[in-house]
């Protein structure tokens, strides 16, 4: 009698392997999305946490390797060491399994969040939202002075990160961000070429077939080059939707917070929202799980308004991420040797000063001088920032406890 042959197990590169290993990235960035409070810096201890030492998908050094990848490019650095664990372990489909689920929770919220400011109508003088506004007053800052300390060290960066605030203060302008990004990572690499060492490493990058990335940083740079060119041409609200996030999120450098400024430029002048309703759904964003960049699904959402709302709000998040996506896929290849230059980490140094003082002309304005209209405001905006640095309360906390004193009753 003739018997079948046992199951045989799959193969490392078989379908059964690659869909099992997908469903494994896919839970644990979920679990990660529903549970990650705390902004960027506390994300990448969690991802430390579950997958050098809990998980073990790599060692100490690669991810070490990753982190200063993602924080060297533009865009979201803990949304990018998601999507590059993601890609280690499990290939562009283990990529967009990490990305989409440690993305969503958040994303979900800030657009049911959006829903909700819809239906309130106009909420501008609501007492509650202007308590979400002086929270924004206490995360800014925190996030300008811990940023400062790590990125201005010494007398030249401080200098740089002072003129960078200053200048984008006095010429509002995108551009003028990207201009003073630029001189001031020039300024970096003059200042601090000639004392950082040479460690570039000799070896290739470990990639047999480059097609794939090089064609991701093409596309990154035609979406970037084409979509303001495409913008101008015509009045949709999609395609300049599109070509606003997408830029916010191609020249973002420092984080999740830094997107604030640029985004504001975007979308106030334009007349799409107003700065209360901004800054609201903002530092709402502070009491949710998951990237700070989600807040762009409720800026979709209110930007198209109506019942089919989610749609702008999940086409505005893909255009903010999408960058970031590329640049990784793209850069992740050979950054083994590109990160080792000495005169990208002095550039970079520059850069990264620049991006502290962008960041402080946007806690003052539109942050500071949207919110702080009394000697209370003060006295609460100040409260909060020493509740949220000195004794390191949970930023979920402070936006309630914020939003809670806008519904106080006046004396």
């Amino acid at each position: 009698m003739s018997t079948s042959p046992p199951p045989q197990s799959p193969t490392p590169n078989s379908p059964g392997r690659t869909d099992r290993r997908t469903l494994e990235i896919a839970s644990a960035f979920l679990k990660l999305g529903l549970i990650s409070f705390g902004g960027p810096i506390a994300h990448l201890g969690y991802f430390h946490a579950e997958f050098v030492r809990k998980r073990r998908w790599l060692d100490d050094a690669e991810y070490a390797d990753l982190v200063a990848l993602c924080q060297s490019l533009p865009g979201p650095a803990s949304s990018q060491v998601a999507f590059g664990l993601g890609m280690r372990r499990g290939g562009i489909a283990g990529a967009a399994a990490a990305s989409v689920c440690f993305t969503t929770p958040s994303a979900l919220l800030m657009i049911a969040f959006a829903y909700g400011m819809a239906s309130l109508g106009s909420v501008t003088e609501a007492g509650w939202m202007h308590g979400l506004k002086l929270a924004a007053v206490a995360v800014v800052a925190q996030a300008v002075w811990s940023m400062g300390r790590s990125l201005c060290p010494d007398v030249p960066r401080v200098l740089m990160g002072l003129t960078a605030a200053g200048t984008v203060l006095w010429m509002r302008s995108v551009w003028v961000q990207v201009g003073v990004i630029a001189v001031c990572a020039l300024a970096g690499w003059a200042l601090y070429r000639g004392i950082l060492p040479e460690t570039v490493e000799t070896r290739p990058a470990g990639v047999a077939n480059h097609k794939a990335p090089t064609t991701a940083l093409l596309v990154f740079a035609v979406l970037l080059i084409g979509s303001p060119l495409l913008a101008r041409e015509t009045d949709n609200r999609w395609v300049n939707s599109f070509d606003a996030f997408y830029r916010s999120g191609s020249l973002v450098f420092g984080g999740g917070h830094v997107v604030l400024p640029l985004l504001r430029e975007q979308i106030v002048p334009r007349g799409w929202m107003d700065d209360g309703t901004f800054l609201a759904g903002y530092a709402g964003a502070q009491a949710l799980p998951g990237p700070l960049f989600t807040f762009s699904a409720y800026l979709g959402t209110i930007i198209f308004e109506g019942p089919g709302a989610w749609r702008g709000g999940v086409w505005c998040l893909i255009a903010v991420f999408l960058p970031a996506w590329l640049l990784v896929g793209g850069v992740l290849p050979f950054w083994p040797v590109v990160r080792a230059t000495r005169w990208v980490q002095a550039g970079l140094r520059g850069a990264n000063a620049a991006v502290v003082g962008i960041l402080l002309a946007a806690w003052y304005s539109p942050v500071m001088t949207q919110s702080v209209h009394t000697v209370t405001d003060g006295f609460v905006a100040t409260t909060a920032i020493v509740f949220l640095m000195r004794w390191r309360v949970p930023p979920l906390l402070i936006v309630l406890g914020c939003a809670a004193t806008g519904l106080w009753p006046p004396a």
